[in-house]
């Protein structure tokens, strides 16, 4: 099994798609990388040599910031927001949508499940 960025690779799917199971990498950025290290992309990660595996670590390591360093910086990117109290910080905080969608109705996503409505309200007012 291939290990890289400290993500392994299922050795079952195609070098295309295993190496999206790397946070940071899509579809395009890794069509990109196998063409550039010269694999095939239609290969399955487990027929991979260590000669490809290394090649393709190489280059991911040297093109940018992918996995912990990517989720590292977004999450700092959201902690700046916050701290300056920007609008979006603010939706960021009390946990709703912070690009302008609708949350009156669906928004459940984010909202977290529906909190039920109180039972039994109009008996416990008559009492």
């Amino acid at each position: 099994m291939a290990r890289i960025s400290g993500v392994d690779l299922p050795a079952r799917k195609r070098a295309e798609i295993g190496l999206t199971y790397i946070y940071g990498i899509g579809r395009t950025r890794a069509k990109s990388i196998l063409h550039r290290t010269g694999v095939d992309p239609g290969k399955k990660i487990s027929d991979l040599t260590e000669d490809e595996v290394n090649k393709i670590r190489t280059l991911i390591e040297n093109e940018g910031a992918v996995e912990g360093d990517l989720r590292k910086e977004y999450s700092l990117n959201v902690k700046r927001l916050m701290e300056m109290g920007a609008y979006r910080g603010l939706r960021h905080r009390r946990g709703l949508p912070a690009r302008g969608q609708r949350t009156h109705t669906n928004a459940r996503t984010r909202k977290g499940p529906r909190k039920g409505t109180v039972a039994n309200k109009k008996k416990a007012g008559l009492k």
